[in-house]
Order: C-alpha cells, then sequence, then structure tokens
C-alpha cells in the first residue's frame, strides 16, 4: 500500500529572509485526512447533522402524505432516510476501492425528485412506493454505469463555471433558509409570523456573536451552539413542539422493503433517470466546490468517486426504505465557516445518522429544533456558500474575452426558479426537473457559454481568461468564511 501522501502548509512554514514561505515540507497529513479527539469528531459530526436534519426528513414528509401513508409510515420513511443518509455518507468519506469521493461530503435524500416521486406514487398507496423505489434502482444503477464518464466534464468546470455555480448553489439555498425562518408550512396558522421570523433573527444574531467572541474549537462549533441556544429560546415562545419525543419508539429498524417488493415501470424510470442526471450535475458542482474550500481540489477520479458513492448509496436505499440520495450543499457552507476539514468528521455525522435511524427517540432529540432557529442559522450557512463562489469568480479573469459574460448569462438563467418560481408552468413536467432547478439550469448555460466563447475557435485572450495560474482558489475560499 502506498504511502499517505504529506501536507504541506504554506502558512505554517518558516518564512525566508525575502519573506516568502520555507519550501521544506511539512510531515502532517492534508486536513482532510486529519482525525481530531473523540469529543471534537462527535461534536463536530453532530454540527452537520444538526444542519441536513431538515433538509433529510423534509422529502419523505413531503412524499408520505402525498401519496396515501399514514402518519406512522410516513414517521418510518423519516427514519429510513436518515438510515440510508448515513450509508450515503459513509460511503463518500470513508469509501472503499474506486467508490467515494474521500472528501468531507455529506449525502442525504435529494429535493430534485420529490415532484417527480409525488407524480409516479400519488393515488397508489403502497404500490406508489414500490414503484418508486423499484426507478429509484434502476436510474441509480444506470448511473453508476455512468459515473467514470460523466466525471470526464471536470475539465469543463474553469474558475468561471465553478464559481458560477457555487455562487448559485448558495443563493439557490437561502429561499429554504427563508421557509425554514417563517416555520417551514406555507399553510399554517403561525407561518411568517413576528415569532418565527424574530427567532430566526435571534438565532442569526447569536450565531454571529459566537464567532466572533468565541476562539478555537468552540468557535468551530458556533452553529451548534447556536442552535442549542435557540431551541432554549423558543420554548418559553411556545414553537418547540416535544410531541414527536413523546411518539418515538426507543429502537426501530428499517425492514428492508417494508412497503413490499420494488416494481418496475418504463415511464417511472424515465422520470427518476432523468432525476439522477440532475443529481449527478449538481454533485460534480459541490464536489468541485468542495475541493476548493478544503484545498484539496476534485479532479476527475474523485468526482468518479464521488459520484458512484452518490448512485450506489441511492441503488441501496430503497432496500432499506429510502430515496435518492445526493450530495448536501448546505454542508458545503458549513465546512467553509468552521475550517473543520476533515471527512473523518463528517463520517462522524454518518455514523450519527444511522444511529438516528435505528434509534427513533435519539432522531426525534434532533427534531426539537424548531425550524426558524434552523432558518437563522441557515442564512449565514447558506451565505457562505455564494460568498464563496463570489470569492472564486474574483480569480476568473472576469475582465478578459466574454468571461463576464458568461456570468452574467448563467447566473441569470440560474436565478430564473428562485425569482420566478412559475416561469416555466407551460413546459412539460419531465422538463421541469431540470428547469426548476436554479444549479442546473445555471451549471448547463455556464458550461455550454464556456464552451462557445472559450474552447471553439479559442483566441490567446480566451485561453489565458480560463487559464487556473495565478489563483488560489483554497484560499479565495478560505477567505470567503471569515
Amino acid at each position: 500500500m502506498a504511502a499517505t501522501p504529506r501536507f504541506r502548509d504554506d502558512a505554517s512554514a518558516t518564512p525566508t529572509p525575502d519573506g516568502e514561505p520555507a519550501t521544506a515540507p511539512s510531515d502532517r497529513k492534508h486536513p482532510v485526512d486529519e482525525t481530531l479527539p473523540p469529543l471534537k469528531m462527535f461534536t463536530s459530526g453532530l454540527q452537520h447533522v444538526a444542519a441536513m436534519y431538515a433538509g433529510v426528513v423534509a422529502p419523505p414528509m413531503i412524499v408520505g402524505p402525498a401519496v396515501g401513508l399514514s402518519a406512522k409510515e410516513t414517521a418510518f420513511l423519516m427514519g429510513a432516510s436518515l438510515f440510508t443518509a448515513g450509508i450515503a455518507t459513509l460511503l463518500q468519506t470513508l469509501g472503499f476501492w474506486r467508490i467515494g469521493a474521500r472528501l468531507p461530503f455529506v449525502n442525504g435524500v435529494s429535493f430534485a425528485g420529490v415532484t417527480p416521486m409525488v407524480a409516479i406514487g400519488k393515488d397508489r398507496g403502497h404500490d406508489g412506493i414500490a414503484v418508486i423505489f423499484g426507478a429509484i434502482i434502476v436510474a441509480s444503477l444506470l448511473g453508476f454505469v455512468l459515473a467514470p464518464y460523466f466525471c470526464k466534464l471536470v475539465r469543463f468546470f474553469p474558475p468561471v463555471v465553478t464559481g458560477t455555480v457555487i455562487t448559485l448553489i448558495g443563493v439557490s439555498l437561502l429561499p429554504v433558509a427563508f421557509n425554514w425562518s417563517q416555520g417551514g408550512n406555507a399553510t399554517a396558522a403561525d407561518y411568517g409570523s413576528t415569532t418565527n421570523i424574530t427567532m430566526a433573527a435571534v438565532t442569526l444574531v447569536i450565531v454571529l456573536a459566537l464567532r466572533k467572541l468565541l476562539r478555537g474549537f468552540l468557535q468551530q462549533i458556533a452553529i451548534l451552539l447556536g442552535l442549542v441556544a435557540g431551541t432554549l429560546i423558543a420554548i418559553p415562545a411556545g414553537i418547540t413542539d416535544f410531541g414527536a419525543l413523546g411518539d418515538a419508539d426507543a429502537i426501530g429498524f428499517p425492514t428492508p422493503f417494508h412497503f413490499g417488493a420494488p416494481q418496475f415501470e418504463i415511464a417511472a424510470i424515465v422520470s427518476m433517470s432523468i432525476v439522477m442526471l440532475v443529481c449527478m450535475t449538481e454533485s460534480t458542482a459541490d464536489m468541485l466546490a468542495l475541493g476548493k474550500i478544503v484545498g484539496r481540489p476534485a479532479d476527475e477520479r474523485t468526482i468518479e468517486g464521488g459520484l458512484r458513492a452518490d448512485t450506489l448509496g441511492s441503488a441501496l436505499s430503497p432496500l432499506f426504505n429510502g430515496f435518492m440520495c445526493s450530495a448536501f450543499a448546505q454542508n458545503i457552507g458549513l465546512v467553509a465557516m468552521t475550517k473543520v476539514r476533515s471527512r473523518f468528521v463528517v463520517a462522524a455525522g454518518g455514523g450519527i445518522l444511522i444511529l438516528l435511524g435505528l434509534v427513533p427517540v435519539a432522531a426525534s432529540v434532533i427534531a426539537l429544533v424548531p425550524l426558524p432557529v434552523l432558518g437563522g442559522a441557515g442564512i449565514v450557512l447558506f451565505g457562505s456558500v455564494a460568498a464563496s463562489g463570489v470569492q472564486t469568480l474574483a480569480g476568473a479573469a472576469l475582465e478578459k474575452g466574454e468571461n463576464a459574460l458568461i456570468v452574467a448569462a448563467a447566473v441569470g438563467v440560474g436565478l430564473i426558479p428562485i425569482a420566478a418560481p412559475d416561469f416555466y408552468h407551460a413546459f412539460p413536467k419531465d422538463l421541469l426537473v431540470v428547469l426548476d432547478s436554479g444549479i442546473s439550469t445555471g451549471c448547463v448555460v455556464a458550461i455550454v457559454l464556456n464552451l462557445a466563447f472559450n474552447h471553439l475557435g479559442r483566441t490567446p485572450d480566451a485561453e489565458t481568461a480560463t487559464a487556473p495560474g495565478g489563483h488560489d482558489p483554497a484560499k479565495a475560499m478560505e477567505a470567503a468564511a471569515h
């Protein structure tokens, strides 16, 4: 087995007389491969779980009732989603063979599949869930086969493209935080109430204050501390729901094929295959973003391994009654903000997710965090992703060639689903899977325009504009987290 490559941290090197860092390599591991003390590992992993929890349980909360499942069956789906998200996260962070990005990369249930899954399973009950699971299995296996070819698109992701996509990831996630801040359920009587928004604002202020005042490890878990403080403050405000804690079982295992054997229908398979391609596109962009943040740029092999972990995790997920898994961009913001780059921290979070899936009562404790509190913290998390994208664009030579035009068009198209959610309402439903994702449409536009302006009939100026030389994306991304 080859020796583990060592990491050279220029910032810690002894400077030479001319002010440049010494070139002697350090003997310590790259921060991505470092392990932390057990307590730090657990609390940092728990912080990742807290940041992603609502995103994992939201799809089954929507799909379950939509296909006619009872409240208890929907709760079972939620536990299964946590369990399978943990498995997928371990595949990404620890990996084996050529599976796994081996980055602090969090996986969970993809929002991209919610609308088509509801359409597939509506009015079918358990049969609908079985058809959904069958379509996910086939689409995921197809994605696994395509991963080695799909990853070769990485050379079409220069800074002008990655910066645009990273910015869109952050901006696209902000409405999620705003919705959580209002209460999360638009039909609820208190949706958008002053109490909910005030709690979100209080949590936001607490997180910012903790980041400013604390130092060291406590500063790194400021998000988790802010969520705990916000939840405690929310108790007298009356927006903390303890009902789930009382109804939860102490132990529960997601019985394989709880809703029956998967069923396979061509239309459903085609629909979920489109979703899989969308997920692979978003995961590729997320891996490129995360690679820059942690200082280990994602190459073709990294992306291939990450896509294989995505698709294998998604193929295994229906076995335990879970849905399609993909990258969770909000956790990229957490990595950028805390600067904790260890993949083993995220692996610990994956272990916690599995535990939550096996112990419903433990999952319900995390569920005590009110959505307005989570929304306040989410504004910081998702905003930091957008800021990282802006930092990357700052080094993308926008003054040269047509790079500024590429960014303008891609961001403009990517913002359509956010600014005008009904813009594509007249288009076929299958196309909406792609068009309603600003990340996907913006990514496609950026890639196509970069090809048109900087590759086809490329001029020397355009070649210089797209070259990565002279720009350290890792330092730029870290600067955005300050």
